[in-house]
């Protein structure tokens, strides 16, 4: 199978070595609480086709979604689960007309498979690789650690970079706030998570359907490490122990909405948001992008219905109170550019190379409106050699690591990487725009915080007008070969490759 975990999640894989410590097991699940499941079908209607799962979002209404699912059932689906508050219903179909059917039906707005790949397909496990924290290395940092300090704190070059440590000295942010981690699980009995993990926001929405069962969060033994390294950046608490977390006193959720075979497909995600929404998170956290398409076009039936439904779920988080933070990939591409080339869709059967149009062909859920997109940046505060950009596409920035920026012994990175949690209470470092928007999705926290009644609005532009104004970087040779490798375009107060600029902790908590 072409899918790679290195190549869908916002981070970036680096070489394997041994872990510090051993990854806990999964906890067995309990089935999920769905609507019945009926596998037959009308006579008329064919089954000929491979087993696909469907988004169809309907239009608001009274009595529209109960026709619809008669409609759905006529055409030869079967209801998984309906999310009646943003009018989007999961669906299970081997018609293979049965988008092209549903789509005619009456209150139909969209319809579209959320992946090329049959359901029965077990793909590849695909498992992140990172590179772990050494023995010798743990040693000679907490020797360095400072009072106040966790011992691992003089290897996170990334918190005095936003200025977290100094924010610390203020406030570790509040207990009554909770950032959910939508991603691949979080290891919530980890040392440095166990204290600030928020159970009642957690849950497994793999397969589009919400799993409550105890542990459900948890990645597997077999599954990416991905969620619990973003889940230590935001939040690790700040207890004599490992690292600290950008916002230490906040608590932290884990949904999980990746298969264990690394696929995030867009029930998933939509059942992420919808959770959160309905679970009092005042902060998201995405650093993915939903599968199989690197864009969704809307002039594809399918696609086009994907960036409905992402959007439907991501707004209505939004509007029970959520800051949507998300990665913006990596890339290298200018997501402002007139045109792009993807090579890498679908990703869950056989690529094909297609020229897209950035405006139309939406990366989800980082450029849904609304959303904060984040870009990545290298110890010595330039964009990182990988990271997305693009004026008026990019937010903010924040770190991410980038070997490209480490050049002993100056820099101020060990490695030039980030350092966070990993499961069964390990610590190890990764790169790429997923570590980054995990810091800014800790400073939303800070802010709301400091700002317990401040709005989604609010907050979002407090990041913006709080950021440290970062001027383009022109000529850009990220690798010095004489080559220019991006090109900065905007000015100093926002430009494509920073934003508003970098993201900063001290003035969140002052401000």
């Amino acid at each position: 199978m072409a899918h790679l975990g290195s190549r869908r999640r916002r981070a970036l894989a680096l070489p394997v070595g041994l872990a510090l410590t051993a990854s806990l097991g999964f906890l067995p699940t309990s089935a999920a609480t769905a609507a019945p499941v009926d596998e037959t079908s009308p006579a008329a209607v064919s089954t000929s086709g491979e087993k696909l799962s469907y988004v169809v979002n309907v239009k608001r209404g009274y009595g529209v979604a109960k026709s619809v699912k008669k409609a759905i059932s006529k055409a030869g689906g079967t209801v998984v689960y309906a999310y009646d508050q943003i009018g989007v219903i999961v669906v299970h179909s081997q018609n293979p007309d049965f988008a092209e059917t549903i789509r005619k039906t009456r209150g139909v707005e969209s319809a579209g498979a959320t992946r090329t790949a049959p359901l029965e397909s077990a793909g590849d496990t695909a498992i992140e690789a990172e590179q772990p924290l050494s023995a010798q290395e743990a040693e000679e940092a907490a020797a360095k650690a400072e009072d106040g300090q966790d011992p691992l704190e003089p290897l996170q070059w990334d918190l005095p970079a936003i200025k977290a440590d100094q924010a610390h000295k203020k406030t570790l942010g509040s207990s009554r706030v909770t950032v959910a981690v939508i991603d691949t699980g979080v290891d919530d009995t980890h040392p440095d998570l166990a204290p600030n993990f928020d159970r009642k926001a957690s849950v497994s929405c793999v397969g589009g359907v919400p799993n409550t069962a105890d542990g459900a969060w948890r990645p597997g033994p077999d599954e990416s490490d991905h969620g619990t390294h973003v889940a230590g950046t935001i939040a690790a608490a700040k207890n004599d122990y490992g690292i600290t977390g950008v916002a230490p006193g906040v608590k932290v959720s884990g949904i999980k909405v990746s298969q264990p075979d690394g696929f995030f497909y867009t029930e998933a995600v939509v059942c992420g948001f919808v959770w959160a929404a309905e679970h009092g998170v005042d902060v998201t956290n995405n650093s993915y992008y939903t599968d199989p398409w690197l864009f969704n076009c809307k002039n594809d039936e399918d696609q086009k219905a994907l960036v409905e439904a992402v959007s439907r779920a991501a707004r209505y988080a939004e509007r029970k109170g959520a800051v949507n933070v998300a990665a913006a990939g990596n890339s290298r591409m200018d997501l402002a550019a007139d045109e792009l080339t993807d090579t890498t869709s679908p990703n869950d059967t056989t690529p094909t190379e297609r020229i897209i149009n950035p405006r139309e062909c939406l990366d989800i859920p980082t450029q849904i409106p609304g959303v904060v997109t984040v870009s990545a940046l290298g110890a010595k505060d330039l964009k990182a050699s990988y990271s997305n950009y693009g004026n008026g596409v990019i937010d903010i920035s924040a770190p991410g690591g980038d070997r490209t920026q480490y050049q002993p012994p100056e820099a101020p990175a060990t490695n030039g990487l980030i350092l966070s949690t990993l499961p069964g209470g390990g610590f190890g470092y990764k790169a790429g725009t997923s570590m980054a928007s995990p810091h800014v999705a800790g400073v939303a926290a800070l802010i709301k915080s400091k700002h317990p009644y401040a709005t989604p609005g609010i907050v979002k532009t407090l990041l913006s007008l709080q950021a440290d104004d970062k001027a383009c970087t022109n000529p850009y040779d990220i690798n010095a070969d004489g080559t220019v490798d991006a090109v900065c375009e905007g000015s100093t107060f926002k430009n494509g490759f920073y934003g508003s600029g970098i993201v900063d902790a001290l003035d969140a908590v002052r401000w």
